[in-house]
Formats: structure tokens, C-alpha cells, sequence
């Protein structure tokens, strides 16, 4: 009996072990805190900004840092600080909508492969060789060019080249679990193929996924502003991070704030899901 409960307390205490350790990284809770101020202004952009992002005034035009302007002006007389904000929510957006159809498409596709492997893992090494001999943001321009600039079809591109990279990483993540005897216990059993991939491979081989994702959110933000500095994504006068550095290029010597600010906020939301991502990783490793 008392051997029964010491098993169900320290079980009981496992998960709240892990949960003090990643607490105990100053790299998680600074993501942490990064990643939730970061979505607020996303969720309510108006609250936060000091005026309409929209809103020109010929008598203000780039106005350096001030009390009244802390973020400066822009050529318009629009306030800087505003649209840095209001880009909160399309960049956000842009961390979330280009990566997970990426990640969905990727990580079904991966652990079929993984498990049934054939003819289908051969066609897949090929699709994957023939994917990862470009650059990916070459290959993201070329369909964007094709497809027309806009958000959506942005999405549409990264979602066409990424979810390669989550196939290929959740591929060999099913693989290695293949070789445990919970695995072979379940051929053994009978249980149908959706069960075993879906119910047991999955959840043992998606962590490292989850840890990837975290990354590629900030690598989407940075793809997306790249862009939309070159007119292939958000177009003006909507307020986009890369939209924003782009209208500022022309001044950079007069109005260095215009295109400042919008690069600091996106190092700053970049390196936020980095940490977050770091932390998961030492969250989410196993442990003896």
C-alpha cells in the first residue's frame, strides 16, 4: 500500500517538476512575457496606440521622437508608434497562419510515410531532394510571384514549401518510435493502423515538431516583413512591419526612426518565440 503511494506521488509530481525547471530559466519567462505582450497588442492594437494608424497630418510630417510622438512620424504625418502596434496583429497573424497548415499538412504526411514507408517514402525523398536544393525564400518569391503579392497567397506559398521540413523531421520521429515494443505491441494486438500512427506514434514523436514550430514563427515574421519590404506581401497603407521599413528606406538618413522601430519589433517578437522554443526543448525532453 504505501509503495502504491509513493508511485502515484511521484508520478503526481512529474509534471510539476518540469514546470519548475523551464520557470527556472530566465530565457523561457522572458519569451513567455515577449510572446504574451507581443499578442496583446495583436488583439487590441486600438487600446495600446496612442492614435489612428491611418490618420495623416500635414503639419506633423516626420517628427522625430517626442512626448507627443514617441515613436516619431512618418512622411504622412502618421504617428509611428501607432502603426508600429497596429502591425502586431498582421505580423502575429503571419507567425500562426504561415505555419500551421504547414505543420498540420507536414506532420500528417511525415508520420504516414514514417510508418508505411515503400514506394511512398521513396516519392517523398524525392519531392524533399527537389525541395531543399533551392533556397526557401526563393522558392516562396517564385510562387508568390506567380500567385499575385497579397497575405493570403503569401500564406499560400510558405505553406507549399514548408511543410516539407515537417514532413522530413516528423518522418524520422515515427521511424524511431517505430523501434520501441510499445510499437510492435500494437501490430501484435491488432489495433488498426489509423490507432497506432494517430493515438501512439504521433504523440511520442511530436515534441520535436512543437519545438520547431516555436523557431519557425519567428522565421515566418521575418519572411513575411522580407516580403512585404519587397512589395510581395501586405501592401500599403496597411501597417506591416516589412511595409513600414520599406516606406522608411528613402529617409533613412533624415528619419532613421520610420524604419528603426518596426526592426526592433521584429528582433524583439523573433527572439521571444526562440526562447519559448529553447524552453520547450527542456521542457519537453525526456528524462530518466
Amino acid at each position: 500500500m504505501s509503495d502504491a503511494v509513493v508511485t502515484s506521488a511521484k508520478s503526481s509530481d512529474a509534471p510539476q517538476t518540469r514546470v519548475q525547471i523551464a520557470l527556472r530559466k530566465p530565457g523561457f519567462l522572458i519569451g513567455a512575457v515577449i510572446i504574451g505582450f507581443s499578442a496583446l497588442l495583436a488583439l487590441f492594437p486600438s487600446f495600446f496606440a496612442p492614435y489612428d494608424p491611418n490618420f495623416i497630418d500635414y503639419l506633423a510630417v516626420r517628427q522625430p521622437p517626442s512626448w507627443a510622438h514617441p515613436f516619431g512620424t512618418d512622411m504622412l504625418g502618421r504617428d509611428a508608434l501607432s502603426r508600429v502596434i497596429h502591425a502586431y496583429t498582421v505580423n502575429m497573424q503571419m507567425a500562426i497562419l504561415a505555419t500551421v497548415f504547414a505543420l498540420t499538412i507536414g506532420v500528417t504526411v511525415g508520420a504516414l510515410v514514417g510508418y508505411y514507408r515503400g514506394v511512398a517514402d521513396m516519392i517523398f525523398g524525392r519531392v524533399v531532394d527537389a525541395v531543399i536544393t533551392f533556397p526557401f525564400l526563393v522558392l516562396v518569391i517564385a510562387v508568390v510571384a506567380v500567385l499575385g503579392p497579397g497575405l493570403i497567397n503569401m500564406y499560400i506559398a510558405i505553406t507549399l514549401v514548408g511543410w516539407v521540413y515537417y514532413a522530413r523531421l516528423m518522418r524520422a520521429e515515427v521511424i524511431a518510435q517505430m523501434g520501441n515494443d510499445y510499437a510492435s505491441a500494437g501490430i501484435v494486438m491488432g489495433y488498426s493502423d489509423r490507432r497506432i500512427i494517430f493515438r501512439h506514434l504521433l504523440p511520442n514523436a511530436i515534441t520535436p515538431v512543437i519545438v520547431y514550430w516555436m523557431t519557425d514563427m519567428a522565421l515566418a515574421i521575418l519572411l513575411g516583413s522580407s516580403l512585404g519590404y519587397l512589395g510581395l506581401g501586405a501592401q500599403p497603407p496597411q501597417a506591416e512591419w516589412g511595409v513600414l521599413i520599406a516606406e522608411g528606406r528613402n529617409f533613412i538618413t533624415t528619419a532613421w526612426w520610420l524604419s528603426l522601430m518596426p526592426g526592433i519589433a521584429i528582433v524583439i517578437t523573433g527572439l521571444g518565440f526562440s526562447l519559448i522554443g529553447d524552453g520547450l526543448a527542456d521542457l519537453l525532453r525526456p528524462r530518466g
